[in-house]
């Protein structure tokens, strides 16, 4: 990211860097959201965030070209593992993908052939994994903490990446109608917030009881 000069307009902030903007942001969102982070956790998150805010980081090289390689294929990677660093890196791998995908792409999930819930349930479950293995190492022990933390709070992850990515988008109808499925889909509390501000909330969780 190129420095801001001195000749920038006045009322432009400039953003010292892309690590510092993703802290704020999701500051703002976890206030939103009313959702607490271990401060270790919430650095593990914006670390993240800008790792994969490079293309090359969170796409692999395939004979067709960049991809992203499916859950599943990690998962089966995960099991086959020669060692417990490969195993382990392979479920980092898979945890923080879905953290991503699900935090940032969710529209576009809720019309792939797996929906955001698939990536939840995959994403927190690699996390939880990863702090079952490493509990047993004394370097592992550090950072354990965290991918509990995120495993437990992975749909609350979830709901903080998306208000991160739409905090200036408006609630058209489009918006409404996947706001509404992700809420029936995976219960998210954002889903919830954005359901009662909408107005719409007492029919949503009418049909839902149905």
């Amino acid at each position: 990211m190129s420095e801001m000069t001195g000749e920038s307009l006045p009322e432009l902030e400039p953003v010292t860097s892309l690590e510092a903007f993703f802290h704020e942001s999701m500051d703002s969102a976890m206030a939103a959201n009313k959702v607490m982070l271990d401060e270790h956790t919430a650095h593990y998150v914006v670390n993240l965030l800008t790792l994969f805010s490079r293309s090359e980081a969170l796409y692999e090289l395939t004979p067709e070209g960049p991809a992203i390689r499916p859950l599943a294929g990690m998962l089966a990677d995960a099991v086959d593992a020669q060692t417990e660093a490969e195993r382990n890196t392979t479920l980092q791998r898979m945890g923080d993908v879905s953290l991503f995908m699900a935090g940032f792409f969710a529209d576009g999930l809720q019309r792939a052939a797996v929906d955001v819930d698939y990536y939840v349930y995959m994403g927190g479950g690699a996390y939880h994994s990863l702090s079952v293995h490493l509990r047993s190492t004394f370097r592992g022990r550090a950072l354990c903490d965290v991918f509990v933390e995120l495993s437990e709070k992975f749909q609350d992850m979830v709901d903080i990446l998306n208000e991160m990515r739409e905090s200036a988008r408006t609630m058209t109808d489009e918006n409404l109608l996947r706001t509404y499925e992700l809420w029936t889909k995976t219960g998210s509390r954002r889903a919830e917030r954005m359901l009662k501000q909408s107005g719409v909330y007492s029919l949503a969780l009418a049909r839902s009881e149905h």
